[in-house]
C-alpha cells in the first residue's frame, strides 16, 4: 500500500510542478512514507531521519517531509521529537502537498493529517516512478474497519471505502497499453471490497472479473484477503479466468482460536480450515500464504503449539512472521497486557521460521518436473546469464535467457529448486 501511495504522491507533486532525482543528495526536498504496523518499522524510520539530519547540515534549504501511517499516528508530536521534519502529511492528505509546500517555503512548519471518509485517489494516474515497466499495482480501496486488536491501520487509514469499478478498470487499460502486463489490486481487505451504481452492487469478485477480463495477457494479483470475507464467489471467478494467478494471502495469524478471538479477527480455526479447504477443492493448484504473529498477549505454549500444528495440516507455500509489538492505542494495548517474555516470543517465532522453512522447500520440491508459464520480469539479481519472474503461484523462477524479452511469457520447466526459488529451463 505504501508503495502504491508513493506513486500517487509522485503523480500530485509532478502536476504542481515538481521533478524527481534518483540521487537523494541532488533532492530539494526528501519524502518519507512510513508505516506504523510494527515498532520495528517505526524505528527505522527514526533511524533514517539521522541521516536525513546529516543531508540537512549540508544543505540548510532542504525540507524534510514525513508521510503515511506514522505521520497520522504521532502528528505534531513527531514535530517536536524530529526537529528535521519541516512537513507532516497523513494518509489522505497528498493532495494538500503543494500548500504545504508552500507554507514550508514561507518558514513555516505545516500539517495536515485530517482523515477522510471518501478520498480514494481515485482521479489520479500514478507515476511508475520505480517500476520495471511490467508489473504494476493498483489501489481498489483505502482504509479497514476489521479493528483487529494488535493493529493500528484502522485508526490512521480511516474508514474503508471503495474506489469506483470504472476508474480502476480503464487504470488497468491504460497500464495494458503502455506495456505492463501484470497488475496487483491492493486493498487492507480486498474482499470487503464494494462499489454501488444505479441500484446495482460490484463485490470484489465481480470487480476481479471485470480487471480479468480486460486482457487475457494480462496477469492479476491481490492482496490483502481477509478470512472471514473470503467468499465461494471469488474462488469460482478466480478458477473461471485462466489470467488470475491461482495465489491467495490469507493470513491467520494464530492457529489458536482463544487467541483469534483475542486478536478480533471474527474467525475460528476451523472456520479458516474450511476457507483452506474450499480453495483445495475448487482452485487445487493454488498457491496459498499467510501472516502469522508470534508471542500475542497471553499467548500460552499449548496456544503455540495450535499454530505449529495448524501449519503442518495447511502446508503453507510461504509466510511472512513477526513477534508481537505492542502499538499504542490499539484495542490490545487498551484491553490486554503485553505479558509474553521477549526471549520466549523469539524462540516462537523462531519455530515458526524454521518450521515454514522446511514447509517451502516442501512445496517447492512439488514442482520439480511441473512446468509453468512465467512472466519475464527481468534479470536475475545473481547473474544477467538468467532471467528472472512468477509463475501464477508467486513463485519467483529463475531460468537461462533466452531469445524472449522482459514482459513476455514462457513456459519453463522446473529442474531444480531452494525454499525460495524454482530453477529451470525455457521449453
Amino acid at each position: 500500500m505504501n508503495f502504491s501511495d508513493s506513486e500517487i504522491v509522485a503523480a500530485i507533486l509532478e502536476e504542481a510542478g515538481f521533478g524527481s532525482t534518483k540521487d537523494i543528495k541532488e533532492a530539494d526536498m526528501i519524502f518519507i512514507n512510513t508505516c506504523s504496523i510494527r515498532d520495528h518499522a517505526e524505528q527505522r524510520v527514526r533511524k533514517r531521519l539521522e541521516y536525513m539530519q546529516s543531508l540537512k547540515k549540508k544543505n540548510a534549504q532542504l525540507v524534510i517531509g514525513m508521510l503515511g501511517c506514522m505521520a497520522e499516528r504521532l502528528k505534531t508530536q513527531l514535530l517536536e521529537e524530529e526537529q528535521v521534519l519541516d512537513l507532516i502529511a497523513g494518509p489522505d492528505s497528498y493532495r494538500d502537498l503543494p500548500r504545504l509546500m508552500a507554507e514550508v517555503e514561507s518558514g513555516r512548519k505545516a500539517v495536515n493529517t485530517l482523515l477522510s471518509m471518501d478520498e480514494t485517489y481515485a482521479d489520479i494516474s500514478p507515476v511508475r516512478y520505480d517500476s520495471n515497466g511490467i508489473s504494476a499495482f493498483i489501489s481498489i480501496m483505502r482504509g479497514c474497519e476489521n479493528y483487529c486488536a494488535y493493529c493500528v491501520v484502522p485508526y490512521v487509514r480511516g474508514q474503508e471505502r471503495s474506489r469506483d469499478v470504472v476508474s480502476i478498470t480503464q487504470e488497468a487499460e491504460v497500464l495494458f497499453q503502455k506495456g505492463f502486463r501484470e497488475v496487483t489490486l491492493l486493498g487492507q481487505n480486498v474482499n470487503s471490497y464494494q462499489w454501488t451504481r444505479d441500484g446495482k452492487e460490484t463485490t470484489f469478485a465481480g470487480l476481479l472479473e471485470k480487471v480479468a477480463l480486460v486482457n487475457p495477457l494480462l496477469r492479476i494479483r491481490f492482496a490483502t484477503s481477509h478470512p472471514k470475507d473470503l467468499s465461494d464467489e471469488l474462488i469460482q471467478t478466480m478458477a473461471r479466468h485462466r489470467n488470475i494467478c491461482s495465489a491467495i494471502h490469507l493470513p491467520v495469524q494464530s492457529g489458536s482460536t482463544r487467541i483469534l478471538g483475542h486478536m478480533n479477527r471474527g474467525y475460528t480455526r476451523n472456520q479458516y480450515l474450511e476457507r483452506i479447504a474450499a480453495i483445495r477443492n475448487l482452485l487445487p493448484d493454488c498457491a496459498i500464504s499467510t501472516d502469522f504473529i508470534a508471542g500475542f498477549c497471553d499467548e500460552t505454549e499449548e496456544d503455540h503449539k495450535e499454530t505449529i500444528s495448524l501449519m503442518e495440516q495447511v502446508g503453507f507455500d510461504y509466510a511472512f512472521m513477526f513477534r508481537y509489538s505492542e502499538r499504542p492505542d490499539t484495542l490490545a494495548a487498551e484491553r490486554y497486557t503485553d505479558n509474553v517474555p521477549s526471549g520466549v516470543k523469539d524462540r516462537r517465532l523462531r519455530e515458526i521460521i524454521d518450521l515454514q522453512q522446511k514447509l517451502s522447500y516442501q512445496s517447492n520440491k512439488k514442482d520439480v518436473g511441473k512446468t509453468f508459464e512465467v512472466l519475464i520480469e527481468g534479470f536475475s539479481k545473481r547473474s544477467d546469464a538468467f532471467y528472472s519472474g512468477r509463475n501464477p503461484q508467486n513463485k519467483v523462477v529463475v531460468f537461462p535467457v533466452t531469445g524472449n524479452n522482459p514482459g513476455e511469457y514462457v513456459l519453463v520447466k522446473i529442474n531444480r529448486f531452494t525454499s525460495a526459488t524454482l530453477i529451470g529451463e525455457v521449453t
